[in-house]
């Protein structure tokens, strides 16, 4: 499993948790707390009939007074409310009233009259001075089906201490259980939403942190596999100091062995022309004609210049190696580019007896995105391999070209062309062939080449060209937005 999902399912499964045990919570307290404030509301009611059925109680006319005719009264309106909601179309309290010794008196509903009651908890506990309540099942086969009763004392409105008797008010449970659903319902949509909210911000973080991790993983496996790749997006936490930790390690690294690397070619590439160096510096310590002296100073000279080239071309091409993206980014036109290019190997070419012709076409107007310098090193490179391999007399073609979104640079020479073994050489380090009348290269002008169109995310080929001769092409994608005229 990715660790992805794992943040996911663990985030999830905690919040989930935590959510279902508080909903559940609140969801059951909701019952209990409707029917406490039922009932507080019942004591007041309960208290407030008591004192309007006082005076009816003492004088014996309960059953037919004028607390009777009011409370039948009240029986039979239409409330016509709505409540949350819920229409209200009856009263659904009832009142009962037993005298001192407990027995029903009076009935809202007239029934149980004469009953004795003085066992229920409601009307014991009332006439011997305490809070009275209870709620018991108005039909003992469905035990579900509850009714609160409530109680208050009746006194004496002459004599405050004299207990006359006790009423009763009573109301179904049933009556208040829409409000218990619908507030239950209400809890249990809302914690929905809670569970759904919590599962989107989880995701994001989750996203957020793997994106992060995601970056690092690619980074790292990209290095291993010996990538050039810039190092992972700045971010202000532990992932962004890990990805700038995993950076500077694999700088160290690579430093070290590249600069391993580099000193071992160097060494090798410098054995050949030191020792050509040693030999003729030991020949002209021997008398020797002035031909010979002659001959083997400019072959030390030459040796020399060879040197030079090697490391500094081997210098270049560290440069470029080392990045792994592009340092400086500017707009470039193709057309000055190449008439740069071409302005610079113009001396070589009439040296050699070449001749150079620039043909940008309808691509002079492309951009690219990149390094200037970079591109006309690059570029420069390849027309002085061509001038080296053309013959005296023969012509270098230099053009560009727009296709499929990339810009396309193109160097033809007329020289003999690349053998089939080399062609897949070519661009390896301090790999050269033979040229015409000249000694051989450093063999780092075509990997400086490789390197320039890699950091420009482009690319570079050399192949033979039909008719004879070798095309070196560099392509490199076309600035953003940018779109050549017909």
């Amino acid at each position: 499993m990715r660790i992805g999902l794992k943040l996911f399912l663990a985030f999830f499964l905690i919040v989930g948790v935590a959510a279902f045990f508080v909903m559940r919570v609140f969801v059951e307290e909701v019952k209990p707390g409707v029917r406490q404030a039922l009932e507080a509301t019942l004591v007041d009611s309960a208290n407030m009939l008591a004192e309007l059925a006082a005076e009816d109680l003492r004088d014996g006319r309960i059953a037919d007074g004028a607390f009777a005719q009011r409370m039948a009264r009240a029986r039979a309106r239409d409330p016509r409310a709505e409540v949350w909601s819920f229409d209200k179309r009856s009263v659904d309290q009832e009142v009962s009233i037993t005298d001192a010794r407990g027995v029903v008196v009076y009935s809202s509903q007239g029934r149980d009259l004469g009953r004795d009651n003085s066992r229920w908890n409601d009307v014991y506990r009332t006439l011997r001075g305490e809070y009275g309540a209870r709620s018991s099942p108005r039909d003992p086969a469905d035990p579900d089906d509850t009714v609160m009763h409530v109680a208050a004392p009746i006194r004496d409105p002459d004599e405050p201490a004299r207990l006359l008797g006790v009423l009763t008010v009573s109301q179904p449970n049933r009556s208040v259980e829409p409000f218990i659903v619908a507030s239950q319902r209400s809890i249990l949509a809302r914690g929905a939403w809670l569970i759904g909210i919590a599962a989107l911000i989880g995701l994001l973080m989750t996203w957020w942190l793997v994106r992060g991790l995601g970056g690092l993983n690619r980074y790292a496996q990209a290095v291993a596999r010996g990538e050039p790749v810039p190092p992972p997006r700045p971010r202000r936490d532990e992932i962004g100091d890990l990805g700038r930790a995993l950076e500077a390690m694999r700088r160290k690294l690579e430093g070290k062995a590249y600069v391993e690397q580099y000193v071992q070619s160097l060494t090798h590439e410098m054995k050949s022309p030191l020792a050509a160096i040693g030999g003729a510096a030991e020949l002209l310590q021997e008398p020797l004609p002035e031909a010979e002296r002659q001959r083997f100073a400019g072959n030390i000279l030459a040796q020399q210049r060879r040197l030079t080239e090697t490391i500094d071309k081997l210098l270049a091409l560290a440069e470029v190696e080392q990045h792994g993206w592009l340092q400086k980014r500017q707009d470039v036109a193709a057309g000055e580019l190449l008439a740069q290019a071409a302005e610079a190997v113009g001396p070589a070419c009439r040296a050699a007896g070449v001749g150079l012709r620039c043909e940008p076409g309808d691509a002079a107007a492309a951009r690219v995105a990149g390094d200037p310098f970079l591109l006309r090193q690059a570029l420069g490179n390849l027309l002085e391999n061509a001038v080296s391999f053309s013959p005296a007399g023969g012509e270098v073609r230099l053009s560009a070209a727009v296709d499929d979104g990339r810009l396309r640079l193109q160097v033809a020479d007329s020289g003999p062309g690349v053998p089939d073994y080399a062609l897949e050489r070519v661009f390896e380090r301090f790999y050269s062939l033979p040229r015409p009348g000249a000694p051989r290269s450093s063999g780092l002008g075509l990997p400086f080449v490789r390197e320039v169109a890699r950091l420009h995310g482009g690319g570079a080929r050399l192949e033979n060209r039909e008719g004879g001769g070798a095309l070196a092409t560099l392509w490199l994608p076309l600035e953003r937005g940018h779109r050549p005229a017909p």
